[in-house]
């Protein structure tokens, strides 16, 4: 597996909780890492994304509330989850997304994106 993720659990309303996801040394440095969330029934959305350039992006409904890092030391990205709410619930995804201007790795066998193995968070009382 080139992404493994872990950090999920229980936790109540206005908990936190923080995701890991490790990446191999060439994902973690050439990729833009991301996470995504899937909830039962509805389409797999981003949640928060963070550049090579460490710029990073959040979705309005997680804006101030959660927090996306890399740590480049160990080639892991975090998502800092605080104040969840029940419609946090769903099972969050790691994901590498190969910027446009590296396309050209694929003719080295690197895929234009990878997939974690997803972690479950369920918040409620």
């Amino acid at each position: 597996d080139q992404l493994v993720e872990s950090g999920g659990g229980s936790v109540q309303p206005g908990g936190s909780l923080t995701l890991s996801c490790s990446a191999s040394e060439n994902i973690f440095s050439m990729y833009t890492m991301a996470w995504y969330r899937q909830a039962p029934g509805k389409q797999r959305d981003l949640v928060a994304e963070i550049t090579k350039q460490d710029k990073s992006n959040y979705a309005d409904f997680v804006q101030g509330r959660f927090f996306i890092s890399r740590d480049w030391s160990t080639n892991t990205v975090y998502l800092h989850m605080s104040f969840l709410k029940a419609e946090d619930t769903a099972v969050y995804y790691c994901n590498s997304d190969l910027p446009r201007t590296e396309y050209g790795l694929t003719g080295l066998g690197y895929e234009y994106e990878y997939w974690g193995q997803g972690t479950q968070v369920a918040v409620s009382l």
